[in-house]
């Protein structure tokens, strides 16, 4: 019995010391698996380590929109918000391509032609602007005389709406008298727009007589009144010559 007892206790010594030497070995595998290896510490990248936010930083708003410089330029410019060449207006400066024009003789048959209604009507379905007064050329051609203004004009641009028309009021002659004294004559009346509030000249109206009329006779006593929006404020001072 006693040697039985004593293997007993052997072999339970044994497994004993067994067990006890793999649980040390066990801890010793675990520890080392949990330490990071140097190799891998000289790998590792900063951003490994730094928050998500930090790499995004180049993409984020500078504090320059990229519209200040934008704006500022267009502050700069002065647009007043015209369109129309500087008359004062939302409209464009009417073009004589777009202009009809038709001459209408204001005096009783049988006397001497003196005084004439301009109208130009607006071609198009869009207001223009007329500014200040027509330079009206008796005769076509740079040669041919510029009727002088009978008052200064309005300073106040005239829009024409969409097939309206405007007016002008023309007188051409004044001598009263009689007898074989030759006096120059035209054939056509010519007139040039102004452009944005006088600065400069624009395109040329071409008018022709009335029928009945192959050419009228006149002087320095000629003047011309215009625009005006009605036939009796452009020809009412015209009719007092």
């Amino acid at each position: 019995m006693n040697v039985k007892e004593v293997r007993a206790g052997s072999v339970r010594q044994v497994l004993r010391t067994t067990l006890l030497g793999a649980a040390v070995s066990a801890a010793l595998l675990a520890a080392t698996a949990c330490q990071p290896s140097g190799g891998d510490d000289k790998s590792a990248s900063p951003s490994d380590s730094a928050p998500a936010g930090a790499t995004s930083k180049s993409a984020e708003p500078s504090g320059d929109s990229g519209t200040g410089a934008g704006s500022g330029a267009a502050g700069e410019t002065g647009d007043s918000g015209e369109t129309g060449g500087g008359n004062g207006t939302d409209h464009q400066d009417c073009e004589a391509t777009g202009l009809t024009t038709t001459v209408e003789l204001q005096d009783p048959p049988g006397q001497t032609p003196r005084h004439f209604l301009l109208t130009v009507t607006n071609g198009s379905t869009s207001p223009c602007v007329l500014n200040d007064s027509p330079q009206v050329r008796l005769g076509a051609g740079a040669e041919a005389p510029i009727v002088e203004r009978l008052v200064e004009p309005d300073t106040e641009p005239l829009v024409v709406a969409g097939g309206g028309k405007a007016y002008a009021g023309l007188y051409v002659f004044g001598n009263d008298e009689g007898g074989e004294a030759e006096y120059d004559q035209a054939e056509v009346f010519t007139a040039t727009l102004v452009a944005g509030e006088g600065t400069e000249l624009a395109g040329t109206l071409l008018f022709d007589l009335p029928d009945g009329l192959r050419s009228v006779s006149y002087d320095e006593a000629a003047r011309v009144n215009g625009w005006a929006g009605t036939e009796g404020l452009a020809m009412r001072a015209i009719n007092q010559l």
